[in-house]
């Protein structure tokens, strides 16, 4: 173990291992299959990374998310360290070379998604590998009961048969005992070594509070807690608004969503980073490889889909160990109308095949054809063109990208064109005269040896890796060639890459996956359900819920979210609040928010007075949020 904590300290600079990490690794170095359950922030990474640092040979990480893995490399990377990863929209020249470094190359990790592995050829070349260590990311993948069942995942139990001494490290933040009990079996795990830190967050104080004015508590909330905040949206626009809203309101505010250019992503992520910004405002786009250990508040303003997600959202809060908040704000209202629209955006099979057919028409795939085919996608212009709904097609969408059937990636992309309007011998003098723009320019010419007659698709992160050169620093030339009417160039944003795993067999391709869509439709009202649950019960403690939930039994209650403190709390005789309500609602009507400005009460009280009076007929609450006192 002395040389597992003297590579940490080397490449992390950490001199002690966190609860868990040190025997997890142990197990792994011993050669045994191993299952590990680590929440949030556990920092399940160093599990696989130092062992595979201290053997010989490289360790094949199985990942279903291209960010994560891209991230995970890039960190690597900038450590010093060899990784590869291959992820979607890679050429097969281009894999062949990645897989010619992975076996002569002397790299430590090859990271794949599981599609991946059902290519026979990939399989073959990673058969011939040194592989020291086969480690299965979001493990709760393999399980049907798991909240985000990929069946691509069913097939990595096979490479038992080729690696039959190389371990099994199997990896999941977030399993009931359900998925965890599938987890050992689907991956055809030998005896594991299990291991499992505890869910409880002792120092997050769970709350959910029913209001009226959702931004007016928002506001209360940043006042009293002035450091670092996150704020859950569902969708871009809300992203935009709710952060606009902030700053008007005199808060350093931010935003951060799927949709934003990676300059955009790293420019706001700094600011919030550096504290510049207090909150940022986002979608569950943000949050991979976040480890800010001082956020004070994550709040939700809509319902999470599910308790795995919220419980991963809510616990990017209090890393430093100092009390924090997890605060998921509610309405009446959000409760109806997520139960009625949540149900009406889950695609049956009959939209599933329509959407599909119709999205093999908008890209004109024949029948048969189609397979690794790459196109960039605006969901918005497919919806608007074949009268889909937006929110059905995208989830009918990602249910196809976890079959393996289509390959979507969400990140913003741009597509680039261009062709050099000057000769040859032209640039070449160029080159000479600015040297520091040589490299970019002659691995453009090499990589695109026709860009020279025709405008060319351009592939920037290529050109990037190969001029040895940032992304930004390439973008910067281009434009700098195009100012100068040496190239033409033209930039197009697109929402998203959709590729085609599969030929185009319409039912047939539909027919493959249906039975796991019916399961996974009610495994998400299922879902739905456990989060309603957890809104609406207002006499268990909050904690004790969630742990409930993933099968972990608490023996006492934690004493700080919102409903423990009502017990602390001493108790209240709301009568004199009751009867002030209904002098000031005899003069006008009036909303919440109003009530407990001339009342000079706390949202909590007032809010459960007029609860008590609504259930008592006295009140009636119109359409514009404002009570009025039943005739």
């Amino acid at each position: 173990m002395p040389e597992a904590l003297a590579i940490l300290q080397k490449y992390w600079q950490h001199n002690t291992f966190r609860s868990l990490q040190k025997e997890i690794i142990d197990s792994v170095l011993s050669g045994q299959d191993t299952f590990a359950l680590m929440p949030t922030g556990g920092g399940k990474s160093i599990c696989f990374q130092v062992p595979a640092l201290i053997e010989e040979g490289i360790c094949l990480v199985i990942s279903p998310l291209v960010a994560l893995m891209k991230d995970q490399v890039a960190n690597l990377q900038n450590r010093g360290i060899k990784a590869i990863a291959l992820t979607g929209g890679i050429r097969s020249e281009e894999m062949i070379d990645l897989l010619d470094n992975c076996q002569f190359g002397n790299y430590k990790f090859l990271y794949v998604s599981p599609e991946r592995l059902q290519s026979d050829w990939i399989l073959e070349r990673i058969k011939n590998l040194p592989i020291n260590l086969i480690t299965i990311d979001e493990a709760h993948c393999v399980s049907q009961w798991g909240h985000d069942f990929r069946p691509a995942y069913l097939k990595i139990s096979a490479l038992k048969t080729y690696f039959p001494k190389v371990p099994f490290l199997a990896l999941t933040a977030t399993a009931t005992p359900r998925v965890k009990e599938d987890i050992i079996t689907e991956l055809g795990m030998h005896n594991p070594k299990q291991f499992e830190k505890s869910f409880a967050r002792k120092n997050i104080a769970y709350m959910v509070f029913e209001v009226e004015d959702k931004l007016f508590r928002i506001q209360q909330i940043l006042k009293k807690n002035p450091q670092p905040s996150i704020i859950y949206v569902r969708n871009r626009k809300s992203c935009l608004d709710i952060s606009a809203q902030l700053q008007t309101l005199g808060f350093k505010s931010t935003y951060y969503h799927g949709g934003l250019t990676s300059r955009e992503k790293d420019k706001n992520m700094q600011l919030w980073m550096e504290e510049k910004a207090q909150v940022i405002v986002a979608t569950n786009a943000f949050g991979m490889g976040i480890d800010k250990p001082n956020v004070k508040t994550v709040i939700h303003i809509q319902l999470p889909e599910n308790i795995e997600n919220y419980y991963q959202e809510a616990g990017r809060s209090g890393r430093n160990g100092e009390k924090a908040y997890a605060i998921l704000l509610t309405s009446p209202s959000d409760i109806i109308q997520t139960e009625s629209q949540f149900i009406n955006i889950l695609p049956d099979k009959a939209f599933l095949n329509t959407m599909f057919i119709k999205l093999c028409n908008y890209f004109q795939i024949a029948y048969g054809e189609g397979i690794n085919e790459e196109f960039t996608f605006n969901l918005h212009h497919f919806c608007l063109k074949y009268g889909f709904p937006a929110l059905k097609t995208f989830n009918a969408m990602r249910f196809l990208d976890g079959q393996g059937v289509l390959t979507l990636s969400q990140e913003f992309s741009e597509k680039i064109t261009m062709q050099f309007l000057i000769p040859s011998k032209e640039v070449i003098r160029y080159t000479s005269l600015n040297p520091n723009d040589e490299e970019i320019i002659l691995t453009i010419l090499r990589t695109y040896p026709g860009i020279y007659e025709m405008q060319t698709a351009f592939n920037l992160p290529m050109i990037a890796k190969k001029s040895h050169h940032s992304e930004s620093e390439i973008l910067a030339v281009l434009h700098k060639l195009k100012d100068k009417e040496i190239i033409d160039y033209h930039s197009k944003n697109n929402d998203a890459t959709l590729i085609f795993n599969e030929i185009r067999e319409d039912e047939r391709t539909i027919n493959k996956v249906a039975k796991y869509l019916a399961r996974q439709n009610e495994l998400k009202k299922e879902q739905l359900q456990s989060v309603l649950n957890y809104v609406k019960e207002k006499n268990v403690c909050k904690s004790k819920m969630i742990l409930d939930y993933f099968g972990e039994k608490a023996t006492s209650n934690c004493g700080i979210c919102s409903y423990c403190i009502t017990l602390t709390k001493p108790k209240k005789d709301y009568n004199a609040l009751s009867k002030k309500i209904i002098t000031l609602l005899q003069s006008e009507d009036l909303n919440s928010r109003e009530i407990q400005e001339k009342t000079k009460n706390t949202a909590d009280d007032v809010i459960f007075v007029l609860q008590q009076l609504l259930e008592g007929d006295l009140l009636i609450i119109k359409k514009n949020n404002k009570y009025t006192l039943k005739a």
